[in-house]
């Protein structure tokens, strides 16, 4: 059952668990997968485009927890909750800063869930995805594309142009599916479905506890044309 919903707007996810209940009585998995970004610096981003992707990516979320895990609990027995981060957060780069703030919160957000749960002695169990690159339209996406091409930085709008062509080759989206479904089967918590995304997450663990100023991940060129792995899928 497919319902049109802007996951930035509380009453929009209210009325999306009523019509689910409605039609199904019950939820046992939850995933919240929407996703925007756009490139840009932190400094040169207009605020309404920090809003827009901090309301979808974010708050889509919040609200998402808001409203079904209440749910759930009331509901007893067993439920999985899978947040869609992606490896932007659990790496950086330079040119997407409200993507990799996002991405990083519902990573924060995810695990502060997960031992919330687990301490209320809830039957509910939860996952993070991080993905590296996976082809999804996410590049394409008109008010993604428009909010890139913006940016006063030539880098920024030529990192966008690599990104896309490493999306359109990226995993495909039924691949990833089946890293989610093994890791709820699992009670995995971390799911990071591209195996070279690991050299690049200890090498920013490694800065962290050195005490080091970040670097470009490992695997990329000059920041001019690089690009990091930060698409996660996205919900169509």
């Amino acid at each position: 059952m497919a319902v049109p919903t802007d996951v930035s707007r509380i009453g929009d996810v209210e009325a999306f668990a009523r019509q689910t209940l409605t039609a199904f009585g019950a939820v046992h998995v939850v995933c919240n997968n929407a996703g925007v970004g756009s490139a840009a610096t932190a400094w040169e981003a207009p605020l309404a485009e920090w809003e827009r992707v901090i309301g979808v990516n974010l708050w889509g979320v919040i609200h998402g927890l808001k409203v079904f895990v209440p749910v759930m609990l009331a509901q007893g027995g067993e439920g999985h909750i899978v947040n869609t981060a992606s490896i932007a957060g659990l790496t950086t780069g330079a040119f997407m800063a409200s993507y990799n703030t996002t991405k990083h919160a519902v990573v924060a957000l995810s695990e502060a869930l997960s031992k919330a749960l687990d301490v209320s002695g809830a039957q509910i169990k939860v996952s993070v995805l991080c993905p590296g690159v996976v082809n999804t339209p996410i590049c394409v996406r008109e008010q993604n594309v428009q909010a890139t091409r913006q940016s006063p930085r030539p880098e920024a709008i030529a990192f966008w142009e690599q990104l896309s062509q490493r999306v359109a080759e990226g995993m495909p989206p039924d691949e990833v599916a089946d890293h989610v479904v093994r890791a709820i089967q699992t009670e995995q918590f971390y799911i990071l479905t591209h195996p070279d995304s690991r050299d690049s997450v200890r090498a920013r663990m490694e800065d962290i506890l050195e005490g080091r100023t970040p670097a470009m991940l490992r695997t990329q060129p000059a920041p001019a044309t690089s690009v990091p792995q930060p698409i996660a899928s996205i919900a169509g």
